[in-house]
């Protein structure tokens, strides 16, 4: 299983980088699959030097806050009005088939969070009769996360678990089919929930938002330092910090997590890609 980082910049795009993404590409079942963890703001013109959007075969929305769900109003444009779909119905033998509906999972509520960001009043139009109605179900089948419920595609396994934030967040333990382990921390402060989720795994990308010193506040992002914390309890094998705004030093947060961590520790950027090894820790 392949991980590439394609948006990484915390709370909003940077300007450098969108805000929350990573594609997820493995070989199972006899074919190969991608898969995007989450989908933030200005992330899906990032996701599409990686992928065609229709080609993906699901989401995973670890919570929604905009930075990390708000593009998914532009795949429902993508994947209902992308010309391919309606040439294919004049000539199916001239371009790709309709992609169909993609599998979204997210917490309870996401259809009408979505609709709700997609959805606007005609107000003022002199034509409102040409408004369309917003129903995402007409590109997407919208599937709940469940604290601790693993659901599988591809022969990959997926488990989330509830994480410490303002809102419902999920931290998300995928196993390859080759077992291999990779943990995304969502968003979150230190909690049972990311180090039973984060424990032996190969790779905790992991959210490191603020600077220790600096913010004081607690139970909505990690600092480098928690960050490393959690990542020697859990004893990962690498750790990869990510979710850093603008206004957060990435020096800084990689110093606070070595202080804490041993192992390797690498910065999330933009193409960024890590490798999940084979089996060192198989469910």
């Amino acid at each position: 299983m392949r991980l590439t980082a394609v948006g990484t910049s915390g709370s909003f795009p940077g300007p450098g980088s969108a805000a929350s993404c990573y594609l997820l590409s493995w070989h199972g079942e006899g074919r190969d699959w991608t898969l995007a963890l989450d989908l933030g703001s200005g992330a899906l013109g990032a996701l599409q030097a990686h992928v065609d959007p229709a080609q993906l075969d699901g989401v995973v929305l670890s919570h929604l806050h905009p930075d990390h769900c708000l593009d998914m109003t532009g795949l429902y444009v993508h994947r209902v009005y992308d010309p391919r779909t309606f040439a294919a119905s004049a000539d199916p033998s001239s371009v790709p088939p309709s992609p169909g509906l993609l599998p979204v999972w997210g917490p309870g509520g996401t259809e009408e969070r979505l609709a709700r960001a997609h959805h606007t009043d005609p107000g003022l139009s002199p034509d409102p009769g040409a408004a369309h109605p917003t129903d995402l179900s007409a590109a997407f089948d919208f599937r709940t996360l469940t604290d601790r419920e693993a659901f599988e595609l591809g022969g990959a396994r997926f488990e989330p678990f509830l994480v410490h934030h303002p809102v419902e967040c999920y931290a998300l333990r995928v196993t390859a089919p080759s077992g291999g382990t990779l943990v995304y921390s969502g968003d979150t402060d230190e909690c049972t929930g990311l180090d039973e989720a984060a424990a032996g795994a190969d790779v905790l990308l992991c959210e490191a938002a603020f600077e220790e010193e600096r913010d004081t506040v607690r139970g909505v992002h990690l600092t480098g330092l928690r960050a490393g914390r959690t990542a020697r309890r859990a004893g990962v094998a690498r750790l990869v910090l990510t979710h850093i705004p603008p206004w957060t030093r990435e020096h800084v947060v990689r110093a606070e997590a070595a202080s804490e961590y041993p192992g390797p520790i690498d910065i999330a950027v933009p193409g960024g890609q890590w490798d999940i090894p084979d089996g060192r820790n198989p469910q």
